[in-house]
Protein backbone atom coordinates (compact mmCIF):
# COMPACT_ATOMS: atom_id res chain seq x y z
CA UNK A 1 0.00 0.00 0.00
CA UNK A 2 1.28 3.30 -1.15
CA UNK A 3 1.28 6.47 1.48
CA UNK A 4 -2.10 8.05 0.09
CA UNK A 5 -5.30 6.09 -1.29
CA UNK A 6 -5.37 9.05 -3.91
CA UNK A 7 -5.31 13.05 -4.18
CA UNK A 8 -8.26 13.40 -1.83
CA UNK A 9 -6.62 11.85 0.84
CA UNK A 10 -3.15 13.08 0.62
CA UNK A 11 -4.63 16.65 0.97
CA UNK A 12 -6.71 15.44 4.06
CA UNK A 13 -3.13 14.68 5.44
CA UNK A 14 -1.61 17.97 4.32
CA UNK A 15 -4.58 19.88 5.83
CA UNK A 16 -3.51 18.47 8.95
CA UNK A 17 -0.44 19.96 8.46
CA UNK A 18 -1.72 23.42 7.41
CA UNK A 19 -3.98 23.59 10.63
CA UNK A 20 -2.63 27.07 11.88
CA UNK A 21 -4.29 28.88 8.59
CA UNK A 22 -7.54 27.53 9.56
CA UNK A 23 -10.58 29.54 9.20
CA UNK A 24 -7.43 32.80 8.25
CA UNK A 25 -7.97 34.83 5.19
CA UNK A 26 -4.94 32.56 3.42
CA UNK A 27 -6.21 30.89 -0.04
CA UNK A 28 -5.18 27.67 -0.85
CA UNK A 29 -4.07 27.65 -4.80
CA UNK A 30 -3.77 24.30 -6.29
CA UNK A 31 -1.67 23.76 -9.37
CA UNK A 32 -3.62 22.44 -12.11
CA UNK A 33 -4.29 19.75 -12.79
CA UNK A 34 -3.72 17.06 -10.15
CA UNK A 35 -2.48 19.75 -7.46
CA UNK A 36 -6.23 20.94 -7.66
CA UNK A 37 -7.59 17.55 -6.13
CA UNK A 38 -5.14 18.06 -3.69
CA UNK A 39 -5.79 21.55 -2.77
CA UNK A 40 -9.41 21.05 -2.71
CA UNK A 41 -9.27 18.63 0.01
CA UNK A 42 -6.90 21.13 2.05
CA UNK A 43 -9.40 24.17 1.26
CA UNK A 44 -12.33 21.99 2.28
CA UNK A 45 -10.63 20.98 5.51
CA UNK A 46 -9.46 24.08 6.51
CA UNK A 47 -12.33 26.35 5.37
CA UNK A 48 -10.79 28.54 2.95
CA UNK A 49 -11.37 30.06 -0.30
CA UNK A 50 -9.57 27.81 -3.20
CA UNK A 51 -8.33 29.21 -6.77
CA UNK A 52 -5.98 27.48 -9.48
CA UNK A 53 -2.53 28.43 -10.96
CA UNK A 54 -1.34 27.00 -14.29
CA UNK A 55 1.60 26.16 -14.80
CA UNK A 56 3.04 23.46 -17.57
CA UNK A 57 6.38 21.36 -17.37
CA UNK A 58 8.92 21.46 -19.87
CA UNK A 59 9.72 17.38 -19.91
CA UNK A 60 12.38 15.94 -21.63
CA UNK A 61 12.28 14.78 -25.00
CA UNK A 62 11.59 11.05 -24.82
CA UNK A 63 11.28 10.93 -21.07
CA UNK A 64 8.21 13.48 -20.92
CA UNK A 65 7.68 13.15 -17.08
CA UNK A 66 11.41 13.97 -16.22
CA UNK A 67 10.93 18.04 -16.08
CA UNK A 68 13.74 20.05 -17.39
CA UNK A 69 11.95 23.18 -16.58
CA UNK A 70 8.30 25.01 -16.26
CA UNK A 71 6.58 27.80 -17.53
CA UNK A 72 3.78 29.82 -15.68
CA UNK A 73 2.35 32.77 -16.57
CA UNK A 74 5.11 35.14 -16.63
CA UNK A 75 7.51 32.75 -15.44
CA UNK A 76 10.20 30.18 -17.18
CA UNK A 77 12.21 28.13 -15.41
CA UNK A 78 15.25 25.75 -17.28
CA UNK A 79 17.62 23.86 -15.15
CA UNK A 80 20.53 23.49 -16.94
CA UNK A 81 21.87 20.40 -15.44
CA UNK A 82 18.41 18.87 -16.41
CA UNK A 83 19.02 19.42 -19.76
CA UNK A 84 22.54 18.56 -19.69
CA UNK A 85 20.97 14.79 -18.47
CA UNK A 86 18.49 14.31 -21.21
CA UNK A 87 20.40 15.38 -23.94
CA UNK A 88 18.37 17.88 -25.43
CA UNK A 89 19.76 21.07 -27.32
CA UNK A 90 18.35 25.02 -27.14
CA UNK A 91 16.40 23.43 -30.22
CA UNK A 92 14.54 20.87 -28.80
CA UNK A 93 13.77 22.94 -25.81
CA UNK A 94 12.42 25.70 -28.30
CA UNK A 95 9.42 22.86 -29.70
CA UNK A 96 8.62 21.25 -26.04
CA UNK A 97 8.53 24.85 -24.92
CA UNK A 98 6.16 25.75 -27.70
CA UNK A 99 3.76 23.27 -27.28
CA UNK A 100 3.40 23.35 -23.96
CA UNK A 101 3.11 27.38 -24.15
CA UNK A 102 -0.08 26.55 -26.75
CA UNK A 103 -1.70 24.42 -23.86
CA UNK A 104 -0.76 26.96 -20.90
CA UNK A 105 -2.59 29.40 -22.86
CA UNK A 106 -5.67 26.87 -23.52
CA UNK A 107 -5.96 25.85 -19.79
CA UNK A 108 -5.72 29.77 -18.58
CA UNK A 109 -8.56 30.73 -20.60
CA UNK A 110 -10.78 27.54 -19.72
CA UNK A 111 -10.22 28.14 -16.16
CA UNK A 112 -10.70 31.52 -16.73
CA UNK A 113 -9.22 34.94 -14.87
CA UNK A 114 -7.57 34.80 -11.19
CA UNK A 115 -10.80 35.21 -9.03
CA UNK A 116 -9.17 35.97 -6.27
CA UNK A 117 -7.57 38.87 -4.91
CA UNK A 118 -4.00 37.74 -3.37
CA UNK A 119 -3.02 41.37 -2.11
CA UNK A 120 -1.83 41.01 1.80
CA UNK A 121 -2.66 37.21 1.92
CA UNK A 122 -1.31 34.11 2.58
CA UNK A 123 -0.85 31.72 -0.52
CA UNK A 124 -0.96 28.21 0.32
CA UNK A 125 0.28 27.02 -3.01
CA UNK A 126 -0.32 23.19 -3.08
CA UNK A 127 0.83 20.50 -5.63
CA UNK A 128 0.06 16.51 -5.17
CA UNK A 129 3.91 16.39 -4.85
CA UNK A 130 7.31 17.36 -5.97
CA UNK A 131 10.08 15.31 -8.24
CA UNK A 132 12.16 18.22 -9.83
CA UNK A 133 10.52 21.31 -8.04
CA UNK A 134 10.89 23.26 -11.45
CA UNK A 135 6.87 22.98 -11.72
CA UNK A 136 6.45 24.36 -7.90
CA UNK A 137 8.87 27.12 -8.63
CA UNK A 138 7.17 28.43 -11.42
CA UNK A 139 3.86 28.14 -9.74
CA UNK A 140 5.58 30.20 -6.87
CA UNK A 141 6.84 32.99 -9.00
CA UNK A 142 3.96 33.43 -10.56
CA UNK A 143 1.78 33.44 -7.83
CA UNK A 144 4.55 35.92 -5.88
CA UNK A 145 3.84 38.08 -9.04
CA UNK A 146 -0.23 38.60 -7.97
CA UNK A 147 1.20 40.23 -4.45
CA UNK A 148 0.62 38.22 -1.30
CA UNK A 149 1.79 38.96 1.55
CA UNK A 150 3.34 35.24 1.84
CA UNK A 151 3.72 32.30 -0.37
CA UNK A 152 3.74 28.93 1.35
CA UNK A 153 4.71 25.73 -1.07
CA UNK A 154 2.52 22.67 0.51
CA UNK A 155 3.10 19.53 -0.85
CA UNK A 156 2.23 15.63 0.68
CA UNK A 157 5.66 13.97 -0.40
CA UNK A 158 9.08 15.58 -2.19
CA UNK A 159 12.59 14.12 -2.08
CA UNK A 160 14.16 15.14 1.11
CA UNK A 161 16.77 16.61 -1.12
CA UNK A 162 14.46 19.04 -2.28
CA UNK A 163 14.73 22.44 -0.33
CA UNK A 164 13.14 25.48 -2.39
CA UNK A 165 15.10 29.06 -2.59
CA UNK A 166 13.90 31.53 0.37
CA UNK A 167 13.25 34.36 -2.56
CA UNK A 168 10.58 32.19 -3.87
CA UNK A 169 8.67 30.88 -1.03
CA UNK A 170 8.40 32.07 2.64
CA UNK A 171 7.57 28.40 3.81
CA UNK A 172 7.50 24.74 2.84
CA UNK A 173 5.52 21.89 3.98
CA UNK A 174 6.10 18.40 3.12
CA UNK A 175 5.12 16.06 5.67
CA UNK A 176 6.55 12.94 3.63
CA UNK A 177 10.15 14.25 2.75
CA UNK A 178 11.35 10.55 1.02
CA UNK A 179 15.08 9.87 0.63
CA UNK A 180 14.30 7.10 -2.23
CA UNK A 181 12.55 8.88 -4.34
CA UNK A 182 11.73 8.37 -7.93
CA UNK A 183 8.43 9.90 -8.91
CA UNK A 184 5.70 11.35 -7.53
CA UNK A 185 2.77 8.45 -8.37
CA UNK A 186 4.79 5.83 -6.69
CA UNK A 187 3.58 7.04 -3.72
CA UNK A 188 -0.44 6.92 -4.38
CA UNK A 189 -2.58 3.62 -4.84
CA UNK A 190 -4.81 5.99 -7.65
CA UNK A 191 -3.03 8.76 -9.65
CA UNK A 192 -4.82 8.98 -12.91
CA UNK A 193 -4.95 11.95 -14.75
CA UNK A 194 -7.46 14.66 -13.39
CA UNK A 195 -9.57 16.11 -16.52
CA UNK A 196 -10.38 19.76 -16.75
CA UNK A 197 -14.10 19.18 -15.78
CA UNK A 198 -12.94 18.48 -12.72
CA UNK A 199 -10.77 21.35 -12.18
CA UNK A 200 -13.91 23.26 -12.86
CA UNK A 201 -16.58 21.30 -10.84
CA UNK A 202 -13.99 21.91 -7.74
CA UNK A 203 -13.46 25.51 -8.22
CA UNK A 204 -17.41 25.91 -8.57
CA UNK A 205 -16.86 27.14 -12.52
CA UNK A 206 -19.74 26.28 -14.91
CA UNK A 207 -17.99 24.14 -17.32
CA UNK A 208 -18.05 26.75 -20.49
CA UNK A 209 -18.06 24.13 -23.05
CA UNK A 210 -15.07 24.95 -25.01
Amino acid sequence: MALFADRRAAGRVLAAELADWRGTDAVVLGIARGGVVVAAAVAEALELDLDAVVVRKLGAAGHEEFAVGAIADGVRIVTPDAMRWAGMSAEDLERVEAAERDELVRRTDVYGPHALDLAGRTALVVDDGVATGASALAACRAVRARGPERVVLAVPVAPDRFVPPADVVDDYVCPHRESDFWAVGEYYDHFGQTGDAEVLRLLGTADPGR
